[in-house]
């Protein structure tokens, strides 16, 4: 189970089928139908295409919560807490289940119509939201717009199918960061829309957001993935010379159908195979899970404090999730600047290679101040604290959240190597549904004990899961090796 071979090629030799060697390869000189050799202006526009269908995918998840609640409240006539919490919440519940189809279609039919057809499903979604009269419609287009976001799953991809390993840093930060501005400015002007033009606008400006991306995709986006571009390249050639026996090294002597299907059971089925034979996968899947959730308890507490605590307005309160995305950028700029320096100069002064552990000091840094950061988050409107305290526990609440996940991602790519796309599949799964679920306790917790309490409680079990990724530090090489699928790693 070779995951850096493509999954048709697995697939071919799992059913007994050999697989010759190729005959039609891309010009190691210089091939223009080969993405790696394209124009560095073309790469570069490719790049900023994905980064912006990333804004508008966060843009248009994040843009209502801060008007969740007079969403419901317009669509049912009453006030409904865990509907308003659902609502923002099953967007990530979609999210789970997606990367299950989107990341094995794109393996078998290529990045290109995958992306499209998944936009174009992403803008359905979005519109039937925008015409939603209950509840209950409108959480279902969340969750279909949830469901169709490509671009968490396949933005990496492309990114690698264009660049070498070497050169794929820029444009991997300029892809997490595109999500960032979009969790930024989505709040901050949405909220200011809703007030003066109602929700549904903020519907009709991200579907038009969509609409403009889709069309840039099919128009500008050519495929990036090898596999398919060989094999038309491939089918191509042996029209032109008439000789059938030119062929890719992907090319299969089976159905499409069979193939299809084959394929698909295959890569549904290898991230819970490498889940279930690794305890850091395991742990790291779970710790992961819960820390992410945070970002969706402020999503849906931090409306309520503000309006309730302090009178903001739906314009104001927008502005305020300014301050998380903030935070998280320091994060960005903090792990890009140091992450792989200390991890090179912990493997020099234990005179060993480095080894994935040594990603971890700074995710183990940020769950010790979790915590604090999180006691703090409820206890500012508690005890009616000044607002500057409170956006300074969100922003920090952002960098803390980015200090342990972007370790933590690495760690699992380190750790995994070969099968590092199904270890973060799981990693990503575990997140979405953490994220939609955790929230939904919230209401129940401060209601019983108070917004101050009921976040020490949360704070307290922080505090409990800190030992996990210092365990994960202290004997994860060891654990590696009673897996299959890390066993490789010294």
């Amino acid at each position: 189970m070779d995951e850096t071979r493509p999954l048709l090629e697995h697939i071919d030799s799992s059913l007994g089928h050999s697989v010759e060697r190729p005959l039609v390869d891309f010009d190691p000189n210089g091939d223009p139908e080969n993405p790696m050799d394209w124009s560095r202006a073309y790469k570069r526009g490719v790049v900023i295409l994905l980064a912006v269908m990333a804004f508008t995918v966060t843009f248009t998840c994040i843009g209502v919560v801060p008007v969740a609640e007079r969403i419901v409240l317009d669509l049912e006539g009453r006030e409904s807490k865990s509907a308003s919490i659902l609502l923002v919440t099953v967007w990530e519940l979609g999210e789970a289940a997606g990367p299950l189809l989107i990341a094995p279609l794109s393996e078998i039919y290529g990045r290109y119509p995958v992306f499209n057809i998944a936009n174009i499903i992403f803008i359905l979604g979005v519109l039937l939201a925008a015409f939603s009269q209950t509840t209950g419609l409108f959480i279902f287009s969340r969750f279909l717009t949830g469901f169709a976001v490509a671009s968490n799953v396949l933005n990496p991809a492309i990114i690698g199918d264009i660049f070498p390993s070497e050169k794929r840093g820029s444009g991997m930060s300029l892809i997490m960061l595109a999500p960032l501005l979009g969790g930024a400015v989505g709040p901050a002007i949405c909220g200011a829309i809703a007030e003066t033009m109602g929700w549904r606008r903020i519907l009709w400006m991200s579907a038009i957001l969509s609409i403009l991306c889709e069309v840039l995709f099919f128009t500008l986006l050519r495929e990036t993935y090898k596999v398919p571009i060989l094999q038309r390249k491939a089918a191509r050639l042996r029209k032109e010379m008439k000789d059938e026996s030119l062929k890719c090294a992907w090319d299969a002597d089976i159905t499409g159908a069979t193939l299809s299907w084959a394929a698909l059971r295959t890569s549904i089925t290898r991230p819970i195979i490498v889940m279930w034979s690794s305890a850091v996968l395991q742990i790291m899947s779970f710790y992961g899970g819960i820390v992410f959730a945070f970002y969706y308890i402020l999503a849906t507490t931090l409306p309520d404090m503000l309006k309730e605590v302090y009178g903001f307005s739906p314009a104001l309160t927008g502005s305020s999730f300014l301050a998380f995305s903030v935070g998280a950028t320091g994060g960005i700029v903090v792990c890009n600047v140091f992450l792989d320096h200390v991890y090179v100069m912990l493997g020099k002064s234990n005179g060993i290679t480095a080894a994935p552990e040594f990603r971890l000091p700074f995710m183990i840094g940020g769950a010790a101040f979790l915590p604090a950061i999180v006691a703090l988050y409820g206890w500012v409107p508690y005890a009616h604290w000044p607002i500057s305290v409170l956006l300074l526990a969100v922003g920090l609440l952002g960098f803390v959240m980015i200090l342990i996940w972007v370790p933590l991602s690495s760690y699992i790519v380190d750790a995994f190597g070969l099968y590092s796309a199904s270890a973060m599949t799981i990693a990503l799964i575990a997140r979405c549904l953490a994220g939609t679920l955790l929230p939904l306790a919230i209401p129940p917790l401060t209601n019983a004990l108070g917004l101050g309490y009921g976040f020490l409680v949360l704070a307290t079990v922080c505090l409990a899961l800190i030992p996990l990724p210092a365990a994960v530090m202290r004997y994860g090489s060891r654990w590696r090796q009673n897996s299959a699928y890390t066993r490789h790693y010294e």
